[in-house]
């Protein structure tokens, strides 16, 4: 819960990160929305200022309340409860590998010294926080930067908001 007033502190992204850190979901909620001065972009440049703040895990989703006047209370907990689903849910590996295989042979790992890296399936696994592994030829190869473009793949077709996703590559 950030203060509107106030902004993002140095606390509160100490404890955003540690959140981040032991893989929880998050909701931010800013608090006493209504004490702010609003024109017709002060939500969308607040909420742009914040993700920056958040970065680079700012897939997340942001109420704007008031506690005081009980303003968005109940969306705050619904949204809540949104994310534990989402955090528990499970996706097919028939799903899984239907949406994403043909993605990643368009969008194929860059090769490593003349080497090609095929990743032949994905499967989910049966962690408290969405795990996904994916199989392939040579998993020492890929770069930090191809694990980002599949987890930003990830968030797109599936609905992954205010939670982190863990990829792993393993040898097939």
């Amino acid at each position: 819960m950030i203060d509107a007033k106030e902004g993002i502190q140095k606390q509160d992204l100490h404890i955003y990160y540690m959140i981040e850190s032991n893989k929880k979901g998050v909701v931010v909620l800013v608090n006493k929305w209504d004490l702010v001065e609003k024109d017709t972009k002060t939500l969308k440049a607040y909420e742009d200022n914040l993700r920056q703040a958040l970065a680079p895990f700012n897939d997340v989703p942001i109420l704007f309340i008031s506690a005081l006047t009980k303003q968005r209370i109940h969306k705050a907990l619904e949204e809540a409860m949104r994310v534990y689903q989402i955090r528990s849910s499970k996706i097919p590996t028939s799903q899984l590998n239907e949406i994403l295989l043909p993605i990643l042979e368009q969008s194929p790992p860059p090769s490593y010294k003349s080497k090609y890296i095929r990743i032949k399936y994905v499967t989910q696994l049966p962690t408290a926080v969405p795990s996904f592994a994916f199989f392939c030829n040579l998993p020492q190869y890929i770069k930090d930067s191809y694990k980002r473009f599949i987890e930003n793949q990830l968030r797109k077709h599936f609905d992954f908001n205010g939670v982190p996703i863990r990829i792993f590559f393993r040898k097939k």
